[in-house]
């Protein structure tokens, strides 16, 4: 009797492990946003472009491409940083920022150059980032065009608590143009729990089954 209760207990441990391993912060599908980085792109005009990302989640930003075509000095160049506020503000890196990319091929014969960012909560790369949510976190890229007018690019993002998570804006990811436009929907992502959640009920079942016949 007591092999039978420890049976019980020992199944149960391991159904409540699969009911709250579905915090939303450990979602298994994770959302990309696209982000076109050159000054045709609108949303950078009001200075205020952002995006809520959760962990997991990630950031594709698409570098400006040409057609051979198009001359070198007509062509948009970026150096891209990470900043805190204060250089986001002022849109200066040079006091506490650091450089994350370069868009430095133009005419890149393979299609714009593509840098993504996973908001992840810890990294064994050394080049990699580690984000906390609740937190904001901002790039800045800055050029000097022929007139001395200083030109500067910037995007906040946001990474969201984990308990707002269970829903958060998604972009497909596929081949972008440099020109497209993308457009943000929700999209629920309640399926996968319920999967994931289906697949400990049935493997706990088997497990108890297996058990008992042993005893």
């Amino acid at each position: 009797v007591m092999l039978q209760v420890e049976m019980v207990l020992f199944v149960c441990l391991v159904l409540l492990m699969c009911v709250f391993s579905q915090e939303p912060s450990s979602k298994v599908v994770a959302d990309r946003y696209a982000v076109f980085w050159n000054r045709t792109n609108t949303k950078f005009h009001r200075g205020d472009y952002h995006i809520d990302v959760c962990i997991n989640d990630y950031l594709d930003v698409y570098c400006p491409h040409y057609e051979d075509t198009v001359p070198e000095e007509r062509t948009e160049r970026y150096v891209l940083y990470m900043v805190n506020y204060d250089g986001y503000s002022t849109c200066d890196h040079t006091a506490k920022g650091f450089k994350r990319w370069e868009c430095n091929r133009p005419h890149s014969p393979n299609g714009p150059l593509k840098f993504s960012e996973k908001f992840q909560l810890f990294t064994p790369f050394s080049l990699g980032f580690e984000f906390r949510p609740g937190r904001e976190y901002y790039y800045i890229s800055s050029t000097v065009a022929e007139n001395g007018r200083k030109t500067c690019l910037k995007l906040k993002v946001f990474v969201r608590p984990s308990n707002s998570c269970v829903k958060t804006i998604g972009v497909h990811d596929r081949v972008f143009d440099v020109n497209d436009k993308v457009d943000n929907t929700l999209e629920p992502r309640g399926y996968m729990t319920s999967i994931h959640l289906y697949m400990c009920l049935l493997f706990c079942a088997s497990l108890l089954l297996s058990l008992l016949s042993v005893s």
